[in-house]
């Protein structure tokens, strides 16, 4: 199932791109909401509206309490996931009503939640929990599916590996450092600031990460390069160092320098695939890594 990050789109564009979507599949699809105030451009209650009334039907919610959005979900008869870092988040979403939680892993690329990793995570959350569990963190091919599954979750949710795939809507920078790097290659912190404060996330180490460091870690305003423009959005947007934007395509600029998000499972990434391909793949592997532990 694929999912669809709308937090950042205005009320009128999140509608047309989940209606574009509807016309492209019959597939059950979701979309993301995060509820940090820090992000939000719309209130959150007209933003979901707007999903719902374009027919998404299963909603995430991450960065936030699920709670006092639950009754809205559920009266559009949509299914509703809720990210939690512990076991404790895990039963409140629960509690609250959320459908399905999501365990997010400290290995997960982008902004995180959890300061523990996925295999402690997950079959805490699984035993807290009655209703289905989905991994996330640290996944990258059909072993990382089985593994999870094997630690108490229902299904996996993968990011990095689809960061490589031709469907992206990225730059191929981008995706060239996803392929190209290993399991020790990613910074985690809250360096890429610009836009949302105070919340950890792991990017690809690039020129911007080691620049940093070279000055011994400075805080913001004493940073180097701080301020400086780095890349361009196709409308002429400007985006500054240490912004909390990624190399979406068309953009024109230094991309190598901008937040790279991946998580370490991007040593397990090592070419550019179709989206089709990359889900055959995984399914095909899981199916063989399962199999193989049934036959030892």
């Amino acid at each position: 199932m694929g999912m669809l990050a709308v937090t950042w789109r205005s009320v009128e564009n999140t509608r047309q791109v989940i209606e574009r979507t509807r016309e492209l599949t019959d597939r059950p699809f979701a979309v993301n909401l995060v509820l940090d105030e820090a992000t939000i451009r719309h209130p959150t209650d007209e933003h979901l509206e707007a999903c719902l009334d374009a027919g998404a039907p299963i909603i995430s919610l991450s960065f936030g309490d699920p709670a006092p959005h639950v009754e809205q979900v559920h009266a559009a008869d949509a299914t509703l996931l809720a990210s939690v870092g512990t076991a404790a988040e895990a039963r409140a979403a629960e509690d609250a009503g959320v459908d399905v939680v999501v365990a997010q892993g400290w290995e997960a690329g982008g902004h995180v939640q959890s300061e523990v990793a996925t295999m402690p995570l997950v079959p805490r959350v699984a035993d807290a929990v009655d209703v289905p569990v989905v991994a996330a963190g640290g996944i990258s091919d059909g072993r990382g599916v089985a593994a999870v599954l094997a630690l108490g979750a229902d299904g996996a949710w993968l990011g990095t590996r689809f960061v490589a795939t031709e469907e992206a809507n990225v730059a191929r920078a981008y995706r060239d450092r996803v392929i190209d790097a290993d399991e020790a290659e990613t910074f985690y912190g809250e360096l890429f600031d610009g836009g949302w404060q105070g919340t950890p996330h792991r990017v690809l180490r690039n020129s911007t990460v080691e620049a940093w460091e070279t000055q011994g870690c400075p805080v913001p305003g004493e940073r180097p390069g701080e301020g400086e423009e780095v890349g361009r959005y196709p409308n002429g947007q400007p985006v500054e160092r240490y912004g909390d934007d990624i190399p979406v395509g068309g953009m024109e600029g230094d991309l190598e320098a901008m937040a790279l998000y991946a998580g370490q499972s991007t040593g397990g990434v090592d070419e550019i695939q179709s989206a089709e391909t990359a889900v055959t793949e995984l399914v095909e592997e899981t199916r063989t890594t399962i199999g193989a532990l049934h036959r030892a």
